[in-house]
């Protein structure tokens, strides 16, 4: 029998909330829970494993204006795999990077295409910028172009109308999500406001970026339906600085994204208790930089979440719900390992003691 190099993971090994092991040996890149009969330089990490992490809104290869160089996404996905972020849901992003697909050292990505949203309603150079006419056509496009997911612009400022209004008729939203669920892609949308989600949800949306607008009439629908929410709130911290920018010409909208910000936490502990699922996310890209998770799940404790449901959040149950394995028997060997337990204290995320991609040690 030929020996193989191994790793050991010893300590506390979270396989998942109620699911704790002494060990774990990284066998050809996978999980395995049986130690290898015959092995050479078995090297041994001790600590508490985690899956590795997921960020289940984040844009690699977008920047501030657009798409960015390969050398800038290649940038972007490492901060987040040096802080433990291995599996990204990519909420869209106008850039190409099917080459990542290629690297062994870099986070496994979930794509959505490109944002899709209403012509001037939205951040240039990001999105495809169309008319409801074109909406099941483009739908089609970018399910066929991601990885099972489709992102829309929801709402965005109508200038016309000095706030925050939805981008799409009823009816155009209804078609472009059948076409995508018919190509077997699940939708989400990006929507601060109120306005767009009933119409959204009832159309039979999958997910819901940022959803501040969250409303005590609007909770059930969402819980009703099953539609998850992924409320970004780091990137929601902003808020406050985009009001004052505004202030001068949008005066209606500046105190909209105020008492948006102002209700932030009530909103997600709302959700939470409501039974919506909750997921991290961190909208990094554009104008936020990457590796910001630990910071997110922070910030869903002080939202009101439990801290082992907000560490599942971005572990066991995103795995799940993005239809990627943890830590199983077989499993690809993604893993971080924390000197502190993460269910004590969730900044304890912040600090990786070794992060495990494909079975090797990365940082």
């Amino acid at each position: 029998m030929n020996e193989r190099a191994v790793l050991r993971v010893k300590g506390r090994v979270l396989v998942g909330p109620d699911d704790v092991r002494d060990e774990l040996w990284v066998v050809d890149g996978r999980v395995s829970y049986d130690r290898p009969a015959v092995a050479r330089d078995v090297r041994t990490v001790e600590g508490w494993a985690l899956p590795g992490l997921v960020d289940a809104h984040c844009h690699v290869g977008l920047g501030a204006h657009g798409p960015v160089d390969a050398g800038t996404a290649e940038k972007q996905a490492l901060t987040d795999r040096d802080a433990g972020t291995l599996l990204i849901r990519d909420a869209g992003s106008p850039s190409d990077t099917r080459w990542v697909d290629d690297r062994d050292d870099l986070p496994k990505i979930i794509r959505a295409g490109r944002h899709i949203a209403r012509t001037r309603r939205y951040i240039r150079g990001y999105a495809h910028e169309i008319e409801p006419d074109d909406l099941v056509a483009y739908v089609g496009r970018e399910a066929r172009r991601g990885d099972g997911w489709v992102k829309l612009v929801g709402d965005w400022i109508d200038r016309e109308v000095g706030d925050l209004a939805a981008c799409w008729p009823r009816g155009a939203v209804e078609a472009a999500i059948a076409e995508a669920h018919r190509l077997g892609a699940r939708v989400t949308a990006h929507c601060f406001a109120e306005s767009s989600l009933r119409d959204l949800v009832e159309a039979g949306i999958d997910c819901v970026e940022h959803a501040t607008g969250l409303t005590d009439e609007l909770i059930p629908l969402f819980a009703s339906r099953g539609v998850a929410i992924v409320p970004t709130l780091v990137n929601i911290a902003t808020f406050p600085k985009l009001a004052e920018g505004g202030e001068a010409r949008f005066p209606v909208w500046s105190a909209h994204m105020r008492n948006l910000y102002d209700r932030r936490y009530d909103t997600v502990r709302n959700a939470y208790d409501a039974g919506i699922p909750v997921f991290v996310g961190t909208d990094a890209g554009g104008s936020l930089p990457h590796g910001l998770v630990a910071d997110e799940v922070a910030e869903l404790v002080k939202a009101g979440i439990p801290p082992l449901r907000a560490l599942a959040a971005t572990t066991w149950d995103a795995r799940s719900w993005l239809g990627r394995p943890g830590l199983e028997e077989g499993a690809p060997a993604d893993l971080v390992v924390y000197a502190e337990d993460p269910r004590d204290d969730v900044r304890a995320l912040a600090a990786p003691l070794r992060v495990v991609l494909n079975g090797t040690i990365t940082a």
